[in-house]
């Protein structure tokens, strides 16, 4: 990483571990005595599911979807393409959803209504990041860690084509860096 490439930090590492903490403590108490399965949408979301599990004070289990409407574009081509689907018998579960960032709604709002066809005894969501200016659809979030501002935001899972998701902070990605590519 350059670290020209970094316009600002918005959230530190410290920041984030804090919230995680107390997003994992509002879901132990709100999912005790139910069946939690987390379904973590990969790729970016894979840092965050590790750390809210690990802060769930619950028996869970933890399955993975590859889905997007991204691709390596900085904004949603409207199509949700499934990459890889959900193994688990989700029949009677109660299910959490789990992405880094709730943009256009898009993807959350398909992925839930595909959740909704196993019947399970419940779908919440759970985001790191709300980027509300850019909701194309009327979709929110169950749990969510931090409202970010309309930037393009990388790190902690968060990426542009597949880089900087390694980063320990969430930070606002400098416009040359996605302009030069196009």
């Amino acid at each position: 990483m350059h670290k020209d490439d970094i316009k600002q930090i918005l959230f530190t590492e410290e920041q984030i571990k804090k919230r995680v903490m107390e997003m994992g403590a509002e879901i132990t108490k709100d999912y005790q005595g139910k069946n939690l399965i987390i379904i973590s949408l990969l790729k970016g979301a894979a840092w965050f599911t590790t750390d809210l599990s690990r802060a769930i004070d619950l028996p869970v289990r933890v399955d993975f979807m590859v889905v997007s409407s991204y691709g390596n574009e900085t904004v949603t081509s409207g199509a949700v393409k499934v990459h890889l689907d959900v193994r688990d018998d989700l029949r009677g579960k109660d299910i959490l959803v789990v992405d880094d960032i709730l943009d256009s709604g898009i993807t959350l709002n398909a992925v839930v209504k595909m959740m909704q066809m196993h019947s399970p005894a419940s779908v919440k969501t759970c985001v790191l990041c709300d980027k509300e200016e850019r909701r194309l659809n009327d979709f929110k979030a169950d749990y969510v860690g931090f409202k970010v501002p309309d930037e393009f935001l990388v790190g902690f899972g968060l990426d542009y084509a597949g880089d900087y998701r390694n980063l320990p902070f969430i930070g606002v990605l400098n416009s040359s860096v996605y302009a030069r590519t196009k």
